[in-house]
């Protein structure tokens, strides 16, 4: 290991399993001090009877790494003050904040329920919005204050957020909302010393194994492209100093692939110079699609 984390305090949400786990490992081994958070619920949410931060804690130290555990709610308030509080108490200080709990609830559009859309956009998208606050507000004082941070965020998107899934509404609105709050929160918190990214992951986790599990299945030998690990050296680089000057980007990451996603850019345009009629408003649009990139597929269209 390089030692690239070394002396940085991080915060993960999402830690005990998967993904988080695999963030919280790495940066350990890199030399970070560790807050894994993990509520230890089930895959939709619901109350879980173990401690699945706490497990993550004991694997950091056992390899001779700093953690602590944190099991409060980051979709509240509360609990997400009181997760940068436990790393700036413990640790004295906060470096990085990863933004990756969640959990689904999927169900085709006709069928969802409201109570399953406001609980993945509250897990989701709350929940990676409060962190972000309270850690921002934190650096900001710290800026103030003339210590210079040098702050990053990991926000966790989607493939589904940026295409959208079918049977994954809430799922992909929450996802898309990561990548306008990733943005708005670069463009607003680089004066403060914060950098601010997103990754959509492509890896094995508790949610994809049960959407996807014959992609998703365990080869019997080479190389595991979706094991959660290959994930975690982008997240790794992004949250630390040797990062500096990107920010506002969202990479998707999986196995050994990373690439830069683009995003909306202007296409094909027409401008009439005053107000268009329905009919010419249509003659124009299907010209202008006619001459414009095919989209990518939604996940799972047929």
């Amino acid at each position: 290991m390089t030692g690239m984390a070394e002396g940085r305090v991080v915060v993960i949400t999402g830690a005990g399993q998967g993904l988080g786990r695999a963030h919280a490992l790495a940066f350990a081994a890199e030399g970070a001090k560790v807050v894994v958070n993990d509520l230890g619920v089930g895959i939709d949410g619901t109350p879980g009877a173990d401690s699945p931060a706490g497990r993550v804690v004991d694997e950091i130290r056992e390899a001779g790494g700093e953690a602590l555990a944190h099991r409060g709610d980051i979709a509240t308030s509360e609990g997400a003050v009181s997760l940068i509080d436990t790393a700036l108490e413990a640790y004295g200080r906060l470096d990085t904040l990863v933004n990756n709990a969640g959990f689904l609830r999927d169900r085709m559009l006709v069928n969802l329920d409201e109570d399953d859309w406001d609980a993945v956009l509250r897990v989701h998208l709350k929940g990676h919005f409060l962190p972000l606050k309270h850690a921002a507000a934190h650096w900001r004082a710290e800026a103030k204050a003339g210590r210079s941070p040098t702050a990053r965020i990991v926000n966790t998107s989607s493939g589904a957020g940026l295409l959208g899934s079918v049977g994954q509404g809430n799922y992909s609105a929450a996802k898309a909302g990561i990548v306008g709050l990733t943005l708005a929160a670069a463009a607003e918190l680089g004066r403060y010393g914060v950098q601010v990214n997103a990754i959509a992951p492509a890896a094995r986790t508790r949610m994809t194994e049960r959407t996807f599990a014959e992609t998703m299945a365990a080869p019997d030998t080479g190389f595991d492209a979706m094991a959660p690990e290959n994930v975690s050296p982008l997240v790794v680089w992004l949250g630390c100093g040797a990062s500096a000057g990107v920010t506002g980007r969202v990479f998707e990451v999986e196995g050994g692939r990373i690439t830069v996603m683009e995003g909306w850019r202007p296409g094909p345009s027409a401008d009439k110079g005053t107000r268009w009629n329905p009919a010419e408003a249509g003659e124009t649009a299907l010209k202008l699609l006619a001459d414009a990139e095919v989209p990518r597929a939604v996940y799972g269209a047929r």
